[in-house]
């Protein structure tokens, strides 16, 4: 009788420690609540992630560490955090909040298509969502402008490298008639400088041939004058009439 009204009492032991145990990590969320309502973010963080290890399967603390780190911008760690929320979460109301999250996080850094679908995976659970319902319009226009705008940026980048194309080609057609024209003109200016050789070759030959001939012409009329100095003169007789 002794031993069965202990075991007894250890039986209401374990099941008071359980008990406590349960109660610790909502405990814990209601702590983190209090903070994340004070926006003392890192505060919220460290309080969901003590409920988290005393139950890893309590969706709510899990949707509600990653609400705590997005308010931190640690975007892709509360990514990971909806995510298995939305997995945990049996009550399609509260996933759809996970969901919703996870478009605006990719929203926020201009994943719309990805957002979209969060958005379309979140009105699934929840087609009232008014809310969700105008971030996925929203994201489809933005969607729209974006791919609009990647293909007006690839316009104009293929037709400045026309441009550029062009431009290269006249320059090098340009270089190429420059080159010529300095050929012509290379040639131009040799020609003309051989132009002038020859026409100084020429006048030099000119002037050598005239000095020559009016050498040749002085020593011809001085040797006729000595010829001339050299033979006797005839006696002229006057006619007797």
């Amino acid at each position: 009788m002794r031993y069965l009204r202990y075991i007894l009492v250890f039986a209401l032991m374990v099941l008071g420690l359980a008990k406590v145990g349960a109660q610790n990590d909502r405990n814990f969320i209601r702590q983190g609540n209090r903070a994340y309502h004070k926006q003392k973010w890192a505060a919220a963080e460290t309080q969901y992630r003590k409920a988290i290890s005393k139950n890893q399967k309590n969706a709510q603390a899990v949707y509600n560490l990653g609400c705590a780190l997005m308010m931190q911008q640690k975007d892709s760690m509360a990514m990971i955090q909806f995510e298995n929320a939305s997995k945990l979460e049996t009550n399609k109301m509260r996933r759809a909040r996970s969901y919703h999250n996870m478009g605006v996080v990719m929203q926020q850094h201009q994943q719309y298509a990805q957002a979209i679908g969060c958005y379309e995976n979140a009105l699934r659970c929840n087609p009232q969502d008014n809310a969700t319902r105008y971030n996925l319009a929203l994201c489809k226009k933005l969607l729209k402008n974006q791919k609009q705008n990647k293909q007006n940026d690839k316009n104009k980048n293929n037709k400045n490298k026309n441009k550029d194309k062009n431009k290269d080609k006249q320059n090098k057609d340009q270089n190429k008639d420059k080159n010529k024209n300095d050929k012509n003109k290379n040639n131009q200016n040799k020609n003309n400088q051989q132009n002038q050789n020859n026409q100084d070759k020429m006048s030099k030959d000119n002037a050598e041939q005239l000095l020559n001939a009016a050498i040749q012409q002085e020593k011809d009329t001085k040797r006729k004058m000595q010829k001339a100095m050299s033979q006797p003169r005839r006696k002229q007789y006057e006619k007797n009439w």
